[in-house]
Order: C-alpha cells, then structure tokens, then sequence
C-alpha cells in the first residue's frame, strides 16, 4: 500500500535452549580451568547436571566440547575425567611444536595480511592492553580469548589453514597450565604481542619472525619458572 512504513525484520533472540547450553558449557569450563577439581577426579554426569539443575543431555554436549578441548578425558567404561595437568617434559614438546609454527606464521602474515586481519590483531592487541585482574577463569577469559584470537588471526593471515587448525586444539591446554599455577603474565605478554603486531604492521617478515620467537621462549621460560616453584 502507498505510504506504508516497510516492515522491518525483527532482530533473532538465541534461542532459550541454546543459551542453556552454552551457559553450562561456560560453568563446566569454568570449574575446570579455575582447576577446582584435581587432575583425574572423574566427573559424574548426574552429579553435574544435579548441581546445575539441568537434565544430562546439556552437560553431555558440554563434556564433549571440553574434551574436544583437552580439559577432559574420556575412558573406556569409566566415563570423563579431569585432564592430566601437563608435564615438564609435555611443556617443552608443546612449545617445540609452537616454535616450529608460529614464527613462520608471523613471518607469512607480515606479507600476506590482508587489511582484515590486520585490524583483527590490532583489535586483540588493544583488547588485551590493561592487565586483566584476578587469576581465576572469570578473570582470565576476556584476555584468553583475544589471545587466542590473536595467535589465530596471525596464523590464518600467513595463509595456512593447518597451522590455524593445530594452534587451536593447543590452545586450550596452554591456558589451563598458566591458570594451574596462578602465574600473572597478562601484562608482559601484551607488551610482546605489541611488538609482534608492530613487524606485522610493519611488513617486516624478519622481525615478525624473532618477535613471535621471542615471546614464545620468554612464555615457556615463565611457564617453566612457575613449574619449578610448586
């Protein structure tokens, strides 16, 4: 009809099942990477859904996003179980493994980032510039997630979808292992990721290539010195 205002598509709401999820998701992750619960304790789905008051089917989907994750593990007839912390010597293959992609990776996006992913570092790198207070799960989340964001950006700029895909399934078992042993790197880390980004900016290969090797020795040298003080 002439004159009529056009309607306007109502904005989707997440449906009440879908938050549900995900709001068991977050406490179950919670639980496990303020490491309320010793490494091995085996975790009852009744049990879980009878503290959440949730049926068993939400804390299932969760279970298997954690394990998906590395945070839990599933046995055969005896169900999940917390992850075993990393060792020293898992430490040090976890960050071979790192030191093997990720500096590449830097050195790859200083050449082939597209404006896109640069503004995403750049988005993670301010987002994570005042130290994050606290060292429980709640307080750590916000800076975890954009520094997974940032890692990933950075790999997926240097235009190899395996390396992106490899450093994804490590991270979770990274930030486990700093919030187990309450060691406050948030601070110094932001200052490393802000000259990784700078070379990024910058076009320099070569510098993105030492300043992503750089901050992953001086994070394994911290992750070290934190495992010899327990």
């Amino acid at each position: 009809m002439r004159g009529a205002a056009p309607q306007q598509t109502p904005k989707l709401q997440p449906a009440p099942r879908l938050m549900l999820r995900e709001s068991v998701y977050e406490s179950l992750k919670r639980l496990l990477m303020d490491n309320d619960l010793e490494p091995g304790t085996r975790l009852s789905i009744d049990g879980l859904a009878r503290d959440l008051q949730v049926s068993q089917t939400p804390v299932r989907e969760a279970l298997f996003r954690c394990e998906a994750e590395g945070l839990v593990v599933r046995r055969p007839n005896a169900g999940y179980h917390v992850a075993p912390l990393l060792g020293r010597d898992a430490l040090l293959d976890l960050y071979d493994l790192r030191l093997l992609l990720e500096p590449t990776a830097a050195a790859r996006a200083a050449t082939a980032a597209t404006d896109h992913h640069r503004q995403d570092i750049d988005d993670a790198v301010h987002a994570m510039a005042p130290a994050v207070p606290g060292d429980g799960y709640q307080a750590y989340r916000e800076f975890a997630e954009e520094d997974a964001k940032l890692h990933g950006t950075i790999a997926q700029a240097g235009g190899n979808p395996l390396i992106a895909e490899t450093l994804d399934r490590l991270r979770a078992h990274t930030h486990s292992y700093r919030l187990y042993f309450r060691h406050g790197i948030a601070e110094v880390t932001t200052t490393e990721h802000q000259t990784i980004r700078d070379m990024i900016h910058r076009r320099d290969p070569a510098g993105a290539e030492q300043a992503m090797r750089t901050h992953l020795e001086n994070s394994r040298i911290r992750l070290l010195a934190a495992y010899d003080d327990v």
